[in-house]
C-alpha cells in the first residue's frame, strides 16, 4: 500500500521475523536530500504504527520506519512468544529490511522499554534513544502476577481487548468517551483507531492486540531480565520525556515526581524533560504533543555523532 501524506509518501513493508511476517509503516520524504536521516519509531503496548503520523508530519525530510510490534496491528498473528528481547530482535530485523544500518530510535510507553533492550542487544544499530513516557522502571509493587500488573498499570485500557464491536463507528464512540481524548479528537486519531480493529470471526470486530500478549509483555517489562540488563549497560545518549497525566488523563501519570526523581538518580546519564499539559496518549497523538516530540527528535538528529 502506498499513499501520499504531508511531506512524505507512506507505504507498508513486510519483515520476515521468527514466527511469520511483521508489518511496518514507512514514510519516505517526497523530496529527500542526499543522506536524509532516518528514525525508527516504536509504539506502545496496545497501539500500532499509526500512532506516529502526528509526529511524522512534523519531520520534513526525515525517513521514518515504524512497525506494528508482534501481537499488534497487522502483526497480530505472529506465532511465538513476545517479551522485550523478542521485540528488540524484531526491531533489528525491521532495520535490516528497511536498509538502515544505524539510527535514532524513539519509543513510546512499552516501545521505550523495547527500544532500550534493542540498544542493549544490538548496540551497533542504535545511535541515540528518545524515550517517551516509558523506559525507566515503573513504580509497581513486587510480586504481582500478570493480571494484577496489567490491571494496575493499564486498568480499563486493557479491558477493551476482550470487548467486541459491531462496527468502526461503535469503536470510535467508545473512544470518544475516553477521558484522555476529550480535547484531542482528530481525523488522524480516527484513522489510528479504525486500523486497530480486526475481524473477531463472529461477525463482530475486536482490537487487534490480544489480552494474552499484553499481559505477557507487561509482566516481562516489569519483572523480566531483559530490561534490567539493558539499563545496567546503558551506553547510548538517552533522552526521556515524561508527562504529568496518565492513560485516563489522571495525575500523576506513569511517573510520579518522587519515583521519577529516584529513577533519575539511579540513571544519571538520562537527560529528562517533564512536559506539562499532556497525558500518556496526547504527548504522541495530538498536534501539540507531536510538536514536542518532533522538536526533541530534530534536536537529537542534529546532535554530534558519538
Amino acid at each position: 500500500m502506498t499513499t501520499a501524506a504531508a511531506g512524505h509518501r507512506y507505504r507498508t513493508i513486510d519483515v520476515a521475523v521468527p514466527g511469520g511476517t511483521m508489518c511496518a509503516g514507512v514514510w519516505d520524504p517526497l523530496d529527500p536530500a542526499p543522506g536524509a536521516p532516518a528514525v525508527l519509531f516504536v509504539h506502545g503496548v496496545t497501539a500500532s504504527h499509526l500512532a506516529w503520523p502526528f509526529v511524522v508530519d512534523r519531520l520534513p525530510g526525515v525517513r521514518v520506519v515504524a512497525p506494528d510490534l508482534r501481537g499488534r496491528g497487522r502483526s497480530n498473528e505472529l506465532a511465538g512468544p513476545a517479551g522485550m528481547a523478542a521485540h528488540a530482535d524484531d526491531l533489528a530485523a525491521v532495520l535490516d529490511t528497511a536498509g538502515i544500518p544505524r539510527t535514532l530510535v524513539v519509543g513510546h510507553s512499552m516501545g521505550a522499554f523495547a527500544s532500550l533492550v534493542l540498544a542493549d542487544r544490538h548496540p551497533e544499530r542504535v545511535a541515540r534513544l528518545v524515550l517517551v513516557d516509558g523506559g525507566l522502571p515503573l513504580d509497581v509493587p513486587v510480586g504481582l502476577d500478570a493480571d494484577a500488573l496489567v490491571a494496575g498499570i493499564l486498568g480499563p485500557t486493557a479491558e477493551r481487548l476482550s470487548m467486541r464491536f459491531a462496527d468502526v463507528a461503535q469503536y470510535l464512540a467508545f473512544w470518544r468517551a475516553h477521558p484522555a481524548f476529550t480535547e484531542a479528537w482528530s481525523d488522524e486519531l480516527e484513522r489510528y483507531l479504525a486500523y486497530d480493529l480486526v475481524d473477531a470471526g463472529d461477525g463482530a470486530l475486536r482490537p487487534a492486540t490480544s489480552y494474552r500478549t499484553t499481559a505477557e509483555d507487561t509482566l516481562d517489562m516489569n519483572t523480566g531480565e531483559a530490561l534490567p540488563h539493558a539499563l545496567a549497560g546503558m551506553r547510548h545518549p538517552t533522552r526521556l520525556i515524561t508527562v504529568p497525566r496518565g492513560l485516563r488523563d489522571e495525575p500523576p501519570g506513569l511517573y510520579a515526581p518522587q519515583h521519577l526523581s529516584r529513577m533519575l538518580a539511579v540513571y544519571p546519564g538520562v537527560r529528562h524533560e517533564r512536559v506539562d499539559g499532556f497525558n500518556h496518549y496526547t504527548i504522541v497523538m495530538s498536534p501539540a504533543g507531536a510538536d514536542v516530540v518532533a522538536r526533541v527528535v530534530l534536536e537529537e538528529l542534529a546532535a554530534p555523532v558519538v
